[in-house]
């Protein structure tokens, strides 16, 4: 007898158990939670604590209730002055609706299709009004604005409210960048050549500058040379003529010892002179009057008829 009723009392209480766990549940303070009765909603549970449900009949579906990030596939857009840009962008949401959400788009795996083709739509059409050069300037984060508050606003209709959409990358094509690459390479060499040809230019400049001056120079050092050659010149002719002017006699007789000098010196010189030359007329004495005078020349006999 005692053994039936320790059976039955261990059934009741697997029972119990079951029905226990299968009534209650928690809901965390990072969540909200959906009471749903045969897939159709009763209650939305925003507070968290320990909370009742119908057993068997009654089933609860769990949202976060934080902020979620959401990273769209790259979107190639064509802005206003018609170039190709590759967008990298994300998206943060949180669910503020859990009822409208559900009942709209039911999981975050649906919301995420959604968002991304929301999210592709704003892109295209607003940056379709901008250039390149504002996406890549400070008016980007105007631009990140504009499109956050027409995300959000189609995002409500799902219970979700987006709170940033952030443009994280936006480069041209690959194609588009060698291309911009190589005239980047090619105007880079132009200028380099421009350059090039300017310093030349320069350097030419230079040169025939430096060269003027030299010419200029030298003329100037030539002009002062021949004045002040001209001017010790004058000096020592004035020098002998003083010299000459005070004793003829032996400036005559030194200045032909330097003849004699200059002439005798070397040993292959030849002269053929007559003795009583008056170029060897000191050779008999100082006085220049040693060497016999030439012998008249006799006159010509008259002719005869």
């Amino acid at each position: 007898m005692s053994r039936r009723i320790l059976i039955v009392l261990a059934v009741l209480l697997i029972a119990g158990g079951i029905l226990l766990d299968s009534s209650l549940f928690i809901v965390s303070q990072t969540e909200t939670a959906l009471v749903l009765q045969l897939g159709q909603p009763r209650r939305v549970i925003l507070d968290p604590g320990l909370n009742v449900k119908r057993p068997f009949v009654e089933d609860v579906v769990m949202y976060d209730k934080r902020v979620l990030d959401f990273e769209p596939p790259h979107e190639e857009v064509i802005v206003s002055d018609q170039k190709r840009v590759v967008v990298d962008s994300y998206s943060r949401y949180r669910i503020t609706d859990p009822l409208l959400f559900y009942q709209t788009v039911g999981t975050e795996a649906g919301v995420r299709a959604r968002l991304a083709a929301i999210v592709s739509g704003s892109l295209r059409r607003v940056l379709g009004n901008v250039t390149l050069s504002d996406i890549l300037s400070a008016k980007r984060a105007g631009i990140m604005i504009q499109i956050r508050d027409e995300v959000a606003a189609q995002a409500k209709e799902f219970g979700v409210q987006v709170v940033d959409v952030r443009l994280r990358r936006a480069d041209l094509p690959e194609e588009n960048s060698q291309a911009i690459y190589a005239r980047m390479v090619s105007e880079r060499q132009q200028q380099a050549s421009q350059y090039r040809g300017e310093g030349a230019e320069a350097a030419q400049t230079v040169r025939a500058n430096a060269e003027r001056e030299r010419t200029v120079i030298l003329a100037e050092a030539q002009r002062d040379a021949q004045r002040v050659r001209g001017d010790g010149d004058a000096q020592a002719i004035k020098l002998y003529a003083d010299a000459y002017g005070q004793d003829k006699a032996f400036f005559a007789f030194y200045r032909s010892l330097q003849a004699y000098r200059a002439a005798l010196t070397g040993r292959d010189t030849s002269f053929v002179l007559s003795p009583d030359s008056s170029f060897f007329r000191f050779f008999g004495g100082p006085s220049g009057t040693g060497l016999p005078s030439p012998a008249p020349t006799p006159a010509p006999a008259p002719a005869q008829h």
